[in-house]
């Protein structure tokens, strides 16, 4: 059995109340795939500022995961080729 290994860095920055997370992925057999995700600090809440970078971080992952689902659902149908009706 081949073992693969996928790998997923993040980015977090602050801009003002905002930050925001950008999670690539990168493969050995196919293009970066990038997800993104922001989220706004609380002006009442400024306890804990690892909130902001949870939720953008896993905004990030939930759209890279949707956004992997689509390069999967194409390279489904390029190999299905066309339809006949």
């Amino acid at each position: 059995m081949q073992a693969k290994q996928w790998t997923v860095h993040i980015f977090i920055s602050e801009d003002g109340d905002e930050t925001h997370a950008r999670a690539v992925l990168t493969t050995r057999d196919t293009e970066t795939v990038t997800g993104r995700g922001v989220a706004r600090k609380n002006p009442v809440d400024r306890s804990i500022p690892e909130i902001g970078d949870e939720l953008a971080a896993s905004r990030a992952l939930e759209d890279l995961a949707i956004r992997l689902h689509d390069v999967a659902s194409d390279d489904i149908v390029e190999l299905a080729g066309p339809t006949q009706r």
